[in-house]
């Protein structure tokens, strides 16, 4: 049998909104991946821990949000790394950990644009497929002829964490941006409302 495919959505998810579940509803459902799970990036060191969701809550309000898809799962892999964690870093420790399964990174156009300035993205873009969503004002160039990259026809949404985060704070109803479970978790926590 061939190893099952997972795309590997990374981000903060500071929260989870609509616009990051349609994005990998659509990985998962119009590309050849069987799963897409999505990294929550622990603290970073050089963010703000304010303006940053506790870890745990930002987890759990992943696992809120997709609760009951068959093909989406929330990753903690990057809570155990040695910080910051790089991409490179977290798909090696991915494919020791999980040899039965093919690892491909999901991406917005805008990273890919800046992704010759990852560390080793010359071995990123040898042993791993990108699959890449499209970003309003941003363009990769010949980045997207690339023959790892794959660019999708994603629905995009102009939608942001920081969007929800000041609707939050200023007290604006953030109805439909995310799940209801996950508007409920943040309302219960009293999360980003100072």
């Amino acid at each position: 049998m061939s190893n099952s495919k997972v795309g590997l959505f990374f981000g903060s998810f500071n929260p989870i909104h609509i616009g990051h579940l349609i994005i990998a509803n659509y990985m998962a459902n119009y590309t050849t991946l069987d799963e897409v799970w999505f990294v929550v990036s622990p603290q970073n060191p050089f963010k703000d821990k304010k303006s940053l969701g506790n870890m745990y809550d930002r987890l759990e309000m992943v696992n809120l949000a997709i609760e009951g898809s068959e093909n989406l799962r929330a990753c903690d892999i990057e809570f155990s790394l040695p910080q910051p964690s790089y991409t490179i870093d977290t798909l090696t420790h991915l494919a020791e950990k999980y040899p039965n399964k093919d690892f491909l990174l999901i991406m917005g156009e805008d990273n890919l644009q800046g992704l010759m300035k990852w560390k080793n993205a010359d071995i990123i873009l040898r042993d791993y497929k990108i699959i890449v969503y499209p970003r309003p004002g941003y363009n990769a160039g010949e980045m997207k002829e690339h023959p790892s990259v794959l660019m999708t026809d994603t629905p995009v949404m102009e939608l942001s964490s920081t969007f929800l985060r000041n609707a939050i704070r200023e007290g604006k109803s953030v109805k439909f941006y995310s799940p209801d479970a996950v508007i409920d978790f943040i309302d219960k926590k009293g999360l980003y409302s100072s």
